[in-house]
């Protein structure tokens, strides 16, 4: 017989330190998925426990309280309403950030009023014993009638015996006591009737559902209805119970919280308020964000160099071992050309992928970006959108797919809209290999501006015109779109505190692996299909070609070396992949793109990181140079018909602007049509991003 996996829930305050002992606790043992029926991510890792017993964690977003205001938190709301729910837990363990409790009880009141088995678990114990912070856990475990246990996520200290306290949970179960809250008559009643026909697990349960009836998913039509009624005679007005819920709890865990207290921090002056005197200042906080955002894009390049040729001449070296010991044939083109020269054009990018996504870790596990929505929310208001879109923006620097689903954070719906419609402008990591490739032509690798890798610098131009962009694109909506809903943002600033490494190790292993599997997967097929393009072509064309470039290649006494150069160019222009790029070179020229060139934004339309994959295999099967040879050194040779080069200083800037705006990823789009529940706000963006694209991109190339 199978034995029971058992659901525990990680549940607490946003900055609670969930996510360290979430990692902590499962390791590598864990996968990002999504809530059923919400694009909401969840993580769930396998917690091992003893005799085997497995445990299935489930790190729930941060929410304050059960009266939720944005989609992740109503995530929370939504599961522990539902008892027969696939994610709810069997037991909780709930996160409270012991440095500040008073916060972070309310919602475990809450919880604990729901009836489902619960541990309470003060994370950054190491915080409080350098603040002189201490309270008597035994009277906060009388008053709640829960085990408590001291942990530091950062360190894992007690990370064993919160295992081990995991697995008494589940086996002894809890005795339900007495309720933190009683219901006053009108609300009894609405708790008979509502528990007559819906399953719950306690009479709060009951009455938090006649609350959100309205959204509560689980709940069929009738149902509404019905709780609607009820509510109605009994006269259970349902915001005046959410204020006077709220302030009674306080009034009765406060005071138990001030007993259970045996010393606090005296001095008023602590470390993190001395660096928020500095870098939340008003002038000092954007320009300090702004160079750490600079030495980020710097990093890029500097750090990633090495490890980006080891790769690079590694598939370059399993190219030529392929061609060198394989007889003449498609199999061989398919893999040298196809597959080895597609997945390495991807592949080389992963170091830099790696760097962007370790620096922007490192600043959210230090408390620093909570910083970031604090020092441009009036910044960002003036523009229609909010402290929190910053957030978006920032994420959207490493892939616009997470950022505009964080914009759930955000509760003004209009500029919730229109954080989701300007993220996509900002440079996401999927246009970093398109970007590394094509600056090279801009600038050369050694040159150095002020000091500085020169690269670093247009990096951080394109970065920056992708966020005048988005401004300017807000600050046009913010006038076309109208709403009467007022803006706010609520925001709990967490103490500066040193990034745990292993967490950032595991958000960079995640990310990395999300970027390889998705995209590589994508790009694998792409180039597949773009190697039977641009391998064969329709009728006796590629014969054809052929015999006609070795006949042209006798008449001009080219050797043998350039005779094969140029049947292999001729060859790819008569292919299918040939003719797509002819089809839709007379709409690119005027941007100075050729057709082959062409060939690569149909392809990147699927991906933007296809670009480099697309441009590996075209160039791979087009040419007959060394296979050793990088992309970009294959590109720098490529010549028009007249003899010139194509991948000029001026062509190379009109398609990194047009990689800048324009909206090429099919995903991105998905996701929007999601989150905005309409094709029509997917749409909007697609055309006016391409459209964008293209005018920028011909007043580079042509002005």
């Amino acid at each position: 017989m199978e034995k029971k996996i058992y659901k525990v829930a990680l549940i607490g305050n946003p900055n609670a330190g969930k996510s360290s002992i979430f990692n902590q606790l499962t390791g590598l043992r864990q996968q990002v998925a999504n809530f059923p029926g919400v694009t909401v991510d969840k993580k769930v890792g396998t917690l091992q426990l003893a005799h085997n017993q497995e445990v299935a964690l489930i790190d729930f977003p941060g929410t304050y309280s059960l009266y939720p205001t944005t989609s992740d938190e109503k995530v929370v709301t939504r599961i522990l309403c539902n008892v027969l729910d696939e994610n709810f837990p069997d037991a909780i363990v709930y996160v409270a950030d012991i440095t500040n409790l008073e916060k972070h009880l309310l919602l475990l009141s809450q919880i604990k009023d729901l009836h489902i088995p619960i541990l309470l678990v003060l994370n950054m114990i190491d915080l409080a014993n350098t603040q002189g912070i201490k309270y008597d856990y035994s009277v906060l475990s009388d008053f709640y009638q829960v085990k408590i246990l001291p942990v530091s996520g950062k360190f894992g200290i007690n990370i064993s015996e919160l295992k081990l306290e995991i697995a008494q949970l589940l086996e002894q179960k809890q005795a339900f006591s007495r309720p933190l809250y009683y219901p006053n008559h009108s609300e009894q009643v609405v708790i008979q009737q509502v528990t007559s026909s819906i399953p719950v697990n306690s009479s709060y349960q009951a009455l938090v559902i006649a609350h959100h009836s309205e959204w509560l998913p689980f709940l069929t039509d009738f149902q509404k209805k019905e709780i609607v009624r009820i509510n109605q005679e009994a006269g259970f007005h349902d915001l005046r119970f959410q204020i006077d819920e709220t302030m009674r709890r306080f009034d009765i865990f406060l005071p138990a919280l001030k007993s259970a207290t045996v010393h606090t921090e005296l001095h008023t002056s602590s470390l993190s308020d001395k660096l928020d005197s500095i870098l939340t200042h008003r002038f000092l906080g954007p320009a300090i964000y702004f160079l750490l955002i600079f030495l980020v894009f710097q990093s890029i390049f500097t750090l990633a160099e090495i490890p980006k040729a080891w790769i690079e001449s590694a598939f370059a070296m399993l190219g030529d071992v392929v061609k060198n010991n394989m007889p003449t044939s498609w199999l061989q083109s398919l893999l040298a050309d196809g597959i080895i020269a597609g997945i390495g054009g991807i592949v080389v990018f992963v170091p830099q992928i790696a760097i962007l996504f370790f620096l922007l870790s490192l600043l959210e596990e230090s408390g620093y970006m909570a910083r970031v929505v604090f020092i441009f929310d009036n910044i960002m208001q003036k523009f229609g959108l909010n402290g929190r879109s910053m957030i978006a923006l920032i994420s959207g620097g490493a892939c616009a797919i997470p950022a505009i689903m964080s914009t759930r954070t955000i509760e003004n719906h209009k500029e919730r809209l229109i954080t989701i419609l300007v993220t996509p402008l900002i440079s996401c990591s999927a246009r970093l290999p398109v970007y590394a490739v094509l600056v090279g032509f801009v600038v050369p690798n050694d040159l150095k501006w002020f000091g500085f890798d020169a690269r670093g610098w247009i990096f951080t131009g394109l970065y920056c015109l992708g966020i005048v962009a988005a401004l300017l694109m807000a600050l046009a909506l913010k006038y076309i779109l109208k709403s009467e809903e007022q803006s706010s943002l609520l925001l709990e600033l967490p103490q500066y505190r040193l990034p745990l490494l292993k967490n950032t190790f595991y958000t960079v292993l995640e990310k990395v692996k999300t970027f390889l599997l998705s995209a590589g997967q994508t790009i694998l097929a792409i180039s597949v299909v773009l190697w039977f393009l641009a391998y064969f072509g329709p009728n006796n064309a590629m014969q054809n070609a052929e015999n006609e470039a070795i006949a042209n290649a006798k008449i001009l006494q080219l050797d043998e070396v350039q005779t094969s150069a140029l049947v292999a160019s001729k060859k790819i222009e008569a292919s299918y992949a040939g003719l797509m790029g002819k089809w839709i070179e007379p709409a690119i020229a005027p941007l100075g793109f050729d057709w082959k060139i062409g060939i690569a934004l149909i392809t990147s339309f699927a991906a933007r990181e296809v670009f480099v994959g697309t441009m590996a295999t075209i160039y791979s099967i087009g040419s007959d140079t060394d296979n050793t040879e990088t992309i970009a050194e294959r590109m720098a040779l490529e010549k028009r018909s007249d003899g010139s080069l194509v991948y000029t200083t001026k062509t190379a800037l009109s398609l990194l602007i047009f990689y800048v705006f324009a909206m090429q990823c099919m995903s991105t789009l998905a996701i929007v049509k999601r989150e905005t529940k309409s094709w029509k706000w997917a749409t909007f963006q697609f055309v006016v991003m391409s459209a964008l694209a293209y005018l920028s991109s011909w007043l580079v190339y042509n002005i």
